[in-house]
């Protein structure tokens, strides 16, 4: 185990939240579905959102600090030895063991896998993906112990899913502070099982799934504004236990009404991960 900590106030704030619009699925949706092969991710929608404004507290101000197995999801300060995102061979050597080391060592799994990464540039123009505009959950019931049984084959996920297993993503900004379009992340604890609502994704060859989320007014929301390179939050995508742990925690961009005019655009990317328990 080394000694990264989570962050709480470690960069000066001093605001407790933001109220911000936050775009989730109308739950009157019929078979809510995303034909990300034919039309793609931003217009595939066969549904409409529902935006509300929510307040969404400083996870910096929070005392104790918002923790992977209560809220589901923890920010940490941990630099990278990553220098740009232009070299896809140093994110596998480089990054992703990192990735690997610190998954471990935050949930005490006995093992991590990394099946992909996306980076996202919150810039017109750019080759890369844009930030999500929606408030989602990456992994459902199904979708999750599919993915496993995807990237290990048949006999090895399933031998891999008679243990606990949790999904698992690591979020980082690179290049600037994040001034625009921050994170929002739901606490777990106050998802409603009714408020996630499957939808399929369509790739043409393949269906998978992800939790839209429809509104409620007892979520709680948290960001951490000005997130630096040197920091990375890990987001639970899924969990098998049904112990009382943080199972997931959906989340999204959003349009902070603090951001500076002139602020660069977001740049961040996204490492996805299984991190499997031996008992």
């Amino acid at each position: 185990m080394n000694s990264i900590s989570p962050v709480s106030t470690r960069l000066p704030s001093d605001r407790t939240h933001v109220s911000a619009v936050l775009n989730f699925i109308d739950p009157a949706s019929p078979n809510p579905r995303i034909d990300v092969a034919g039309v793609g991710w931003e217009h595939g929608r066969n549904y409409a959102y529902d935006p509300r404004e929510v307040p969404i507290v400083n996870g910096r101000q929070v005392p104790r600090g918002p923790a992977l197995d209560w809220e589901g999801f923890s920010l940490y300060s941990v630099p990278t030895a990553l220098t740009g995102l232009d070299d896809e061979d140093a994110i596998k050597s480089i990054y992703y063991p990192e990735i690997q080391a610190l998954v471990k060592d935050k949930t005490g799994a006995d093992d991590v896998v990394i099946f992909d990464h996306t980076i996202r540039i919150g810039r017109d123009g750019a080759e890369r993906r844009k930030p999500v505009h929606h408030v989602h959950n990456d992994y459902t019931e199904r979708s999750a112990p599919q993915r496993v049984i995807d990237l290990l084959g048949e006999e090895e996920g399933r031998r891999r899913l008679q243990g606990r297993y949790i999904q698992v993503n690591a979020w980082r900004p690179f290049e600037n502070v994040v001034e625009a379009l921050p994170l929002a992340l739901a606490d777990a604890r106050s998802v409603r099982e009714k408020d996630l609502i499957e939808t399929t994704l369509d790739y043409g060859d393949r269906q998978g799934q992800i939790y839209e989320l429809a509104h409620n007014l007892g979520q709680r929301w948290f960001y951490y504004p000005r997130m630096t390179p040197d920091e990375v939050i890990l987001i639970k995508g899924f969990d098998s236990a049904r112990d009382g742990r943080a199972r997931l925690s959906p989340h999204t961009a959003f349009e902070d009404p603090t951001t500076p005019e002139g602020a660069a655009p977001r740049i961040s990317m996204e490492v996805r991960t299984f991190a499997f328990f031996n008992d």
